[in-house]
């Protein structure tokens, strides 16, 4: 993925392409399909209020509130299929997750925006594992001092996990891609500090 032998900055990542096998991830697809309630966010931005160019979900344990982008996300019970998601997750980053947030990406044109999770109730240097379903997409993390890219396909059943300084040192998004056809689903689970949620 990376040339070890350079000396370019890198973002402090597992990369797991082929965590869920393909038969495991359609399956697991189909129920986030069925049995997640998803909604269309409203965003503020200088020229009006626009709807999110994506659909989200935010499902935890209760308490684990999260705010970005000014919404404020109030956990909804786990559904099994993400429940299940989020053990077999925690193996693999050895850490533990309280929340998830979902996005469904219906078509090329349903995007996410340069950003970083870097919010005070995920802590200094959150672990964070990104769990991608459905159509590939283009993942780019770009340093916020080099302005260095590093872009990844996202495939079906695959695994990202982002430690360490990732969040401080990086932004990432998904970019429009007018010629993907078909959804992905993309689940980022992460641990949300209750107590600093209770401030926000």
């Amino acid at each position: 993925m990376f040339d070890l032998f350079d000396d370019i900055p890198k973002p402090h990542i597992d990369w797991l392409p082929e965590w869920l096998d393909p038969a495991t991830a359609s399956d697991t697809l189909a129920a986030l399909l069925d049995e997640v309630t998803w909604q269309q966010d409203i965003l503020n931005t200088p020229g009006g209020k626009k709807p999110f160019p994506r659909l989200t979900a935010w499902q935890g344990d209760p308490g684990a509130v999260y705010i970005y982008s000014g919404i404020r996300n109030v956990p909804k019970p786990w559904t099994p299929t993400v429940l299940s998601l989020k053990e077999k997750a925690e193996v693999v980053a050895k850490t533990a997750f309280n929340s998830v947030l979902l996005n469904r990406y219906r078509t090329g044109q349903d995007s996410m925006g340069w950003h970083a999770d870097k919010e005070r109730e995920l802590g200094l240097e959150p672990v964070i594992a990104s769990v991608s379903l459905g159509t590939t997409r283009t993942f780019e993390f770009r340093h916020t001092k080099t302005r260095q890219m590093h872009p990844l396909q996202l495939t079906h059943g695959s695994l990202l996990i982002m430690r360490g300084r990732t969040q401080l040192d990086w932004a990432h998004r998904v970019p429009k891609e007018p010629e993907a056809r078909g959804e992905r689903v993309n689940l980022t689970f992460r641990y949300v500090d209750a107590t600093a949620s209770a401030r926000s």
